[in-house]
This record gives structure tokens, sequence and C-alpha cells, in this order.
């Protein structure tokens, strides 16, 4: 581990020495003493890891020498170090950005040592969220963000690698579960705004009257439960990518609003008169057309136009071919890790069940059949027999668009009470599931 390098400004030397003395007691502390603001600045290129500025230099005071140290290294923190214990030069000087403000008596050497202690622990923090989102952004490379080797995804990848490469709006359309929102991120993570925040909104998911304080954000007092400002979603992304998912649930005043924020590239909080610049880029997805929307008068044309950037079609998994097999042996696997069962095989027989199948739920249904399935093989070899096609009953088969997972479960239930003729042990017994699971469901009306 490198030195952790500290650069100490006072032009006592006595006390400077003193100073010195005391922060080199820790042995990862590499610390250099300076007399005056001149001798600080044209040593900057030596990029220290903190900064101790004596308030009173002979050439300069602290506030125009940490301006100065500003213009060179915009990051490194800074503790002032005064003689005076002046109340609205501290805040001044906190405001302006300093680390810390420590006043010169008998406690300072101590005061100092713990405040480097926890600018370090700040800055170690910092890195590793950075290293965390450096390790996220090649974790979600295209070929591992959507799984499969067919013609139609290979397009798909080509399209996120332009997207990438600039801040154009992106617009993703597709059927239910095709996975959007991992496009969404796949184009983020591999952007130059990757170490800034992806923050995901479901705009069908949120009440009409709650929408604009969640995108918006409000100011303490602007409605009644108020109690304390809130960021929305549109400041909480800003640097980063805010993606909108289901754009075309949102009914056409908030869509104006919307707009507003969009072309003016800021925001104002609910209750409030402060204009917050935005940084953002917009990536947006729906299951529905838009332009047909658009006909209808459902949706925005002006809306339209400013939020289409770049179309993503996402191909539904009927027409991806093979992909179905090769997503299938990856859902299977990952159970298998997750469940510590070893490796599952699916048989020849369950391959063709599923290329047969056209998938209504898409990608999400492929998961919750192969994690039935997994469930229900024995000998980890998954058989046609094992391939359930659960929920809406159509021609032998059972649609599950829209379906979420816990719904879908509640559908697989019912046809195994069914074929048990409501019997919960027996039911319980062929799932592998505790009963008590069964009868919770009952309670609470999922299963009637």
């Amino acid at each position: 581990m490198s030195a952790y390098n500290i650069f100490i400004v006072e032009d006592d030397k006595w006390y400077g020495e003193i100073l010195r003395y005391h922060i080199s007691l820790n042995p990862d502390y590499k610390v250099s003493l300076f007399a005056t603001g001149k001798e600080l600045l044209d040593k900057l290129y030596l990029q220290p890891d903190l900064i101790t500025l004596d308030f009173s230099l002979p050439d300069m005071l602290g506030d125009k020498l940490y301006q100065k140290v500003r213009e060179v290294n915009s990051t490194v923190p800074v503790i002032m170090i005064s003689s005076q214990e002046n109340i609205a030069v501290a805040v001044s000087l906190l405001k302006m950005g300093v680390s810390d403000y420590l006043v010169k008596d008998d406690s300072t050497k101590d005061l100092l040592w713990n405040s480097i202690i926890r600018i370090r622990e700040t800055q170690s923090l910092k890195k590793e969220v950075e290293e965390l989102r450096e390790e996220l952004g090649q974790r979600f490379s295209f070929e591992k963000t959507m799984i499969g080797q067919s013609d139609a995804l290979k397009r798909i990848f080509a399209m996120m690698e332009k997207a990438s490469k600039t801040n154009i709006n992106v617009s993703i359309t597709g059927e239910t579960g095709t996975g959007k929102e991992v496009v969404a991120k796949g184009i983020h993570y591999n952007s130059d705004r990757k170490k800034k925040a992806f923050v995901p909104v479901n705009m069908a998911a949120i009440p009409r009257e709650l929408i604009e304080s969640e995108l918006f954000g409000y100011e303490k007092g602007a409605f009644t439960g108020a109690v304390a400002r809130k960021i929305g979603k549109f400041e909480e992304a800003n640097g980063g990518t805010i993606f909108l998912d289901e754009i075309a649930e949102l009914d056409l005043a908030v869509q104006s609003k919307i707009l507003r924020v969009l072309q003016e590239r800021e925001v104002v909080r609910v209750g409030g008169n402060e204009r917050i610049n935005l940084d953002i880029r917009v990536i947006v997805a729906t299951h529905k057309n838009l332009a047909e929307e658009v006909k209808k008068g459902t949706f925005r044309e002006d809306l339209y136009y400013r939020i289409i950037g770049l179309p993503i079609d996402l191909p539904p998994l009927r027409d991806r071919g093979n992909d179905v097999l090769i997503l299938a042996k990856y859902f299977a696997d990952d159970f298998s890790k997750q469940n510590r069962m070893g490796a599952i095989t699916i048989l020849a027989d369950a391959k063709n069940k599923l290329l047969q199948y056209a998938f209504p739920g898409n990608i999400r249904e492929l998961k919750a059949i192969i994690d039935l399935a997994a469930v229900m093989c024995d000998n980890n070899e998954i058989k046609a027999g094992d391939i359930t096609f659960s929920s809406t009953r159509k021609g032998g088969t059972f649609v599950m668009e829209g379906k979420t997972l816990r719904e879908q479960n509640c559908e697989i239930i019912k046809q195994y009470l069914q074929k048990h003729n409501n019997d919960v042990i027996a039911t319980a017994r062929a799932l592998d599931i505790g009963k008590s699971t069964i009868y919770k469901m009952m309670q609470s009306g999922e299963l009637k």
C-alpha cells in the first residue's frame, strides 16, 4: 500500500514541526511541511492526498489559498487551522467546501489526527464505490446483459453500442418480459455516465397523485405530510441516467411537465422556487406503440419527438430461435447454483417442448418455467413432463403475459390443488413446498 501523502502548510516552524511529528507517528502517513502558500502551490503537482492550511499565512489568507488549491485540484480534502475561533469565518469556509475547521490550542494535534482518520475513511468508501461501479460496468458488457446468439439479438447489441457512445435519448419498445430494463442498464453502464447513478422509475407503479412529487421532489411544507425536503428522481439521476419505464401510462398533464423538464434541462421541486440544473441521459421504455398512442391522442406528440431519440425494438423470445435453449440452460445453471443442487440437464424432449412454445411472457416466463422444472425434475434431469406452461388456459397451454412470478406461482398451486382434489398436503408434497405456504396464501385470498 502506498503512503498517504499529507501536506501541512504552517508559517510557525515550531508548531508545524509539532504537527508533522505527531501525524508522522502513523507509519502509513508521509508528511511534508510548507511555510507559505506559494510553496504549497508550487508542489501541488505531486498530488497530495490531504492538505492542512494555516488560515493566516504571510503571503495570503487561507480562503484565497483554498480557492487557488481548488483551481489546481478540485477533489483533495483540505483542513483549515486558525489561531482565532471565528464562527463566521468557519461557517464561510465550510460552505466553500473545506473538510474541517480547527482552532489552534492544546488539543489541535489530537483533533487533527481524528479528522484525518475520518477523511481517509470517507475517501476509501468513495474509492470503493467507484471500483464497484467500474466492476458493475464490466459485468454489463453487452454479451452478458442479454444471453443469446441469434441474429435478432446481435442487431440489438449493435444498437446498444451506438447508444452508449453518445448521450442521445433512447426509447426501448418490446413486449412485456423482453428485457427492456436490462438493455437500459447495459447502455448506461457502458457509457461515460457509468460512474453516476442509474435511476429506474416504473411509471405504472406510482399512484397518479404521487407522480409529481416522486419525479420532481418537494420542499418541506409543500403539502400535508411533507415534513422534510425530498429529492426527486430527476434530481437523483443528475449526472447519470434516468430510466422511465412504461412511459405511455402517464396522463397528459404529467407528460407536459416532463416535457418542460426535458426542454429546459432543469427541475423545480413541488412547493419550491429553486431551479436545479440537470445533466441527465433519458431512456424510456414501453410495451405500447408510442406513434399509435400519439394518433389516439393519449400521448403528446411534442414529448414523443423529444424522447424518441434512438429507438430500440426488442424482439419477442419466440423470434429468437435457439436463444430459447441457451437461456433455458443459463437459468437452469443459475437455479442449481443458487440452490446447491448440482448440474441440471435439460433432456431432448424438454428442449423440443420449449422450442414449440410461443412464450407470451417472454424471458420472464421462461425463467419461471425453468425454475419450476428444476424443482419438479428427478435426478437433476428436466424432461418434457417437468415443463409446465402456466396461467390462463388457452389451447392446452397457459398464457402468462403480464404476470408476476408470485402470480405465476399461485396459478401453479391452483393447478395442483385441482389435480389433487384440493388436498393441501398432497399438493405441498407434489410441489415440494411447505403446507403452511398454501394455507397462508388461502388466508390472504390469493388462493380461492
